[in-house]
């Protein structure tokens, strides 16, 4: 579809003299305000702790071009993903033999800009339930899709996603799974609408004004980055035993959680959000069958509250964003530590090795584990 319309585009080029297309008129009118406030924030980017997404929104010209002028955002590359042909060229992708989506790969500083309002602007340029086709490209190969690279940014996606699917009755075509490969596309098509600045566009550039300076993010352990997704879907990604203790309070029978006498080095994370709760370096053997902590990674990152169940006086232990239920606390811990013991359910826990924190995004974390 590009690329007969790039032929007609030659072949009216008289017409278009005096015509510019809408879309065209939106980038410019955008242009100078956003690259200003880019060119503001380039100089603050915390280069050395880039997170990355991937989105395919049709062709990839646009949206390359779209989410380069998002200020926090690194660098944006075109390319082919999730495909079955290793470096395929662009024939070979428009074939629709290759498996590949047009996907643009992001680079950003979550300190700028975060990932929820990338997803927010991304569905703000998309036609979300249409399927193999955005704009006048059709084909497998202009689907729509966001990849990611951490477990945890997951649950921001479906987050969002929730939210748009309440505005459309059909159901949204937008896939959502792992990178599984990624190959950047040829030169020419890299930056393209900067050289071509009257290129084939399919998206407006409109929505750039919607975006709000964000924040930077001063605490580590911003609450922002996470995100709970609705019931339906904890249904889904949950297990029942899962389910029930975090939704339900539910316990689980002393010795038999998958983390009660886990003596990995790593952090152990809320499984409803992937939000940090507790490092290995405060886990300690307390005899009780569940997982004993000292104290969690900040005491921000949980709450306490009265409970009065079972005829019995406890402090139970709530996850900040999701509200987990995870646990108690009590008052019987090692005293040269505080006195304290978290007493957590294993179901209410994703544990993340320390060999694999810098590539599921808790990196930043690595000192809490000793």
């Amino acid at each position: 579809m590009k690329k007969t319309t790039i032929l007609t585009f030659i072949s009216v080029i008289f017409l278009l003299a005096t015509t510019v297309p809408a879309t065209n008129i939106h980038a410019t009118d955008n242009k100078k305000s956003v690259s200003e406030m880019n060119a503001k924030n380039t100089q603050s980017l915390d280069t050395a702790n880039l997170e990355e997404i991937y989105f395919a929104g049709g062709c990839f010209w646009g949206v390359e071009e779209y989410f380069s002028r998002i200020p926090g955002v690194y660098s944006v590359t075109a390319g082919y993903a999730n495909g079955k042909t290793e470096n395929p060229t662009y024939e070979q992708v428009c074939s629709g033999k290759t498996g590949h989506a047009e996907t643009i790969h992001i680079r950003y500083d979550r300190k700028i800009v975060s990932l929820k309002t990338l997803v927010v602007q991304f569905f703000k340029i998309i036609d979300p339930v249409s399927i193999n086709r955005q704009g006048n490209d059709v084909g497998s190969q202009y689907r729509t899709g966001i990849y990611f690279t951490r477990e945890s940014d997951k649950d921001v996606v479906e987050s969002v996603m929730a939210t748009v699917q309440k505005k459309y009755s059909n159901p949204l075509a937008v896939e959502l799974m792992p990178l599984q490969n990624y190959y950047p596309a040829e030169e020419y098509h890299q930056d393209y609408l900067k050289k071509n600045p009257g290129g084939y566009c399919h998206i407006s550039f409109e929505s750039l004004h919607d975006i709000q300076p964000e924040k930077p993010a001063t605490d580590p352990l911003d609450p922002t980055r996470y995100s709970k997704p609705p019931d339906a879907e904890l249904k889904k990604l949950l297990s029942p035993e899962e389910y029930n203790v975090t939704q339900n309070a539910g316990t689980e029978r002393a010795f038999s959680g998958k983390l009660w006498d886990h003596k990995a080095k790593g952090i152990y994370v809320d499984i409803v959000t992937g939000e940090p709760l507790f490092s290995s370096t405060d886990k300690f053997e307390s005899g009780c069958g569940w997982p004993s902590f000292t104290k969690p990674v900040d005491a921000a990152v949980v709450t306490a509250h009265e409970d009065t169940s079972f005829g019995m006086k406890r402090i139970e232990v709530r996850s900040r964003v999701g509200n987990s239920h995870l646990g108690h606390v009590f008052d019987d811990g090692p005293k040269d530590k505080g006195g304290l013991r978290y007493c957590i359910n294993s179901a209410a826990m994703r544990f993340i090795p320390l060999e694999e924190m810098d590539r599921q995004g808790y990196g930043y974390l690595k000192s809490a584990v000793k």
